[in-house]
């Protein structure tokens, strides 16, 4: 049985299965992601997404979609679907059965005594994409047609029919190749049978609106690209194999090839089969370079903050492999000197070093290899928020971090309206400022066990540390209301009651008590904490938006004030553990379950980014989050901790 499937009600329902959308991607970074009855609704939705080396590796939509059409008996049915305006045609949803998947994606098409299973694969470490069609059942032989539409545009912007797009195209075996315009790859369409025949007949069809961007109020129609269509004869128990790549293929390789992809994707069992899958996907190995990318479909790949967040748990707890965090790592430095040494908007986020080679010790790493490898980057990186070195964030007399920019966000609440910052937070930030505190211990106690424990680093900056220890809590608790203050600027503490002050209770080493620390939890447990994560604002506060709907502004402004992020949770859950110990587990174990509940919303078995700060909490943002994963991922580490005992 499938872990995850959709019956017939659900999926000829379109305002309900319009809303699930299937996600495929793999190490070269190539994606795929269209809604469960194949019908695109947003514009980085398509079959087949890759990164352009030509075009500094973002992303290009190459291949829209691809409408299957049955001959049979004289009669035609067309199994596509595709919005124009608010009319869809044609509705071969109408047609599907049954969905499944675990994790392949697999649709089931029923046409009065014709059955035709399809299976949409994206390989594993190929720009390619392919879909078998089975005839299951049939009273007779068929004639299929196989319709590729062509997008060949950034997955962040739409095309239209223009004189300047090269619709030529070249033989190939068993297929035909396109390239629409100059530095874009070749797209290779090709079957697996030379039985197979193309029809040329170009045209551009014209006004295919994505119904989620219309509704977002964004551009929403675009112009596509048909060459023709694919014609083979089948029977009862014939498979064909349609392929798209950059690169052409052998055609007598493309069944074994699709055989042993599927065959390696195994299947979903449970719910820690999943996360895996899901963790797997955002590990990027693109001409031998690993990185993370951030999310699916919209979010980057090598972002620092991102990467930073994700780090541990998309490597050492997912599949325990140490030698990925440091490719992973190791890459991510090298590509972030400028933000980890002189400047960056993520003011928080070079000081996470600290922790997450904290966690990488914890799981098991030599800590005298570890600081050889990385403590003269620990060192450098404290330095440069030493004064006058960054201009976004400098040290101050009492041991803090005084983090501005005026109309700039230098947090990981970075979000804009109208090029305005919604949460600026200007002045001591309380996560900026508990990172900083856990690095400054971190670094000057490997220091002194592995390092010069009387060298010049230590002699400066554990001065530094003792008065950042000092003043921290006395700057940020805010007895009134039970919890630290978000940050303390201008105008004195901001009293918002935010998820932000967990770091300060998460880090090993934390600057506030006991008490402080049993206060906060309180705080967060009671106005923050959902079951879909822990929320970026409270509803006591009249900036409080709850559900994460309507316009760009809207989601933007309730995108950090309301919405529940799982990641948070792992920080809650972890914390949790080191009160109470395995009393904790129970409720940790709750806490989890829901996210288990929606896997078959939003991103079919996929982690969304956000979810709404109310119930029933439905999840938003990228289908798929690096940073979501990584967090339940963290959880479940924690807990196997406790199911041990």
């Amino acid at each position: 049985m499938a872990f995850l499937k959709f019956n017939k009600a659900e999926l000829v329902n379109l305002s309900y299965s319009l809303k699930r959308e299937i996600i495929s991607a793999n190490k070269t970074g190539a994606y795929c992601n269209t809604s469960i009855v194949t019908c695109n609704t947003r514009r980085y939705h398509g079959l087949l997404a890759v990164p352009v080396d030509n075009f500094g590796s973002d992303m290009y939509m190459l291949l829209s979609s691809l409408d299957e059409t049955i001959y049979i008996d004289q009669k035609q049915f067309n199994l596509g679907i595709h919005c124009y305006d608010t009319i869809y045609e044609p509705r071969g949803h109408k047609y599907i059965v049954d969905f499944k998947a675990d994790p392949v994606p697999e649709i089931t098409y029923k046409v009065g005594g014709v059955v035709i299973r399809k299976t949409i694969l994206l390989v594993p470490d190929k720009d390619q994409v392919m879909i078998k069609l089975h005839l299951v059942e049939a009273p007779s032989k068929l004639v299929l047609h196989l319709k590729p539409y062509l997008a060949y545009r950034s997955v962040n912007s739409l095309t239209h029919k223009n004189g300047e797009a090269n619709t030529d195209y070249r033989e190939i075996r068993n297929g035909v190749s396109f390239n629409m315009y100059q530095g874009f790859p070749d797209l290779n369409l090709q079957l697996n049978t030379s039985a197979a025949s193309f029809v040329s007949d170009p045209q551009w069809y014209e006004g295919i609106t994505y119904s989620d961007e219309l509704r977002r109020g964004f551009d929403c129609k675009e112009d596509l690209f048909v060459p023709g269509h694919f014609s083979v004869e089948m029977k009862p128990g014939d498979s064909v194999i349609f392929s798209a790549s950059v690169n052409e293929v052998a055609p007598g390789g493309m069944k074994r090839s699709f055989d042993n992809s599927i065959e390696k994707a195994g299947i979903i069992e449970d719910y820690h089969d999943q996360l895996v899958h899901c963790a797997d996907i955002f590990k990027r190995d693109r001409h031998g370079k690993k990185q993370i990318t951030a999310g699916f479909s919209w979010l980057y790949t090598g972002l620092l903050r991102e990467t930073m967040y994700a780090l541990p748990g998309l490597t050492l707890y997912a599949d325990g492999n140490m030698q990925e965090f440091e490719e992973i790592l190791d890459n991510l430095i090298a590509d972030n000197e400028e933000r980890f040494y002189r400047r960056t908007t993520q003011v928080e986020a070079p000081l996470r070093l600290a922790d997450i080679l904290q966690k990488y010790i914890e799981f098991g790493a030599d800590a005298a290899k570890v600081w050889r490898k990385y403590g003269k980057l620990v060192k450098d990186v404290i330095e440069s928020y030493g004064p006058s070195v960054r201009k976004e964030v400098s040290l101050q007399p009492n041991g803090l971090l005084w983090a501005q920019m005026d109309g700039v966000a230098l947090s990981w609440m970075n979000a804009y309206v109208n090029g305005n910052p919604v949460t600026e937070r200007a002045g001591y930030q309380v996560e900026t400022n508990a990172l900083w505190y856990n690095m400054l211990c971190f670094a000057i106690e490997m220091e002194s066990k592995y390092g010069s424990p009387r060298g010049e680093f230590v002699r400066k900056w554990a001065p530094v540390r003792d008065l950042c220890l000092e003043n921290f809590q006395p700057t940020f608790w805010c007895p009134e209301k039970n919890c630290l203050a978000d940050y303390v600027g201008v105008n004195g503490q901001n009293k918002d009651v935010r998820p932000s002050q967990l770091f300060a209770a998460w880090v090993p080493y934390r600057a506030i008590d006991d008490d402080v620390l049993a206060a906060m939890m309180s705080t967060i447990h009671h106005e923050l904490l959902t079951s879909r994560g822990v929320r970026s604002l409270s509803p006591r506060n009249p900036l409080y938006k709850g559900v994460y709907e309507g316009s760009q502004t809207e989601r933007d402004l309730a995108y950090h004030n309301g919405c529940a992020r799982p990641y948070f949770l792992y920080l809650y859950i972890d914390i949790r553990f080191r009160m109470k110990g395995s009393a904790a587990l129970n409720r940790a174990e709750w806490l989890v379950e829901g996210f288990y509940d929606d896997l078959n919303k939003h991103g079919v078995g996929a982690f969304s980014e956000v979810y709404d700060g109310d119930p029933p909490h439905e999840p938003h943002g990228a289908i798929s989050s690096a940073v979501s994963v990584a967090g339940l991922l963290g959880i479940g580490y924690e807990m196997e901790k406790y199911w041990e005992v």
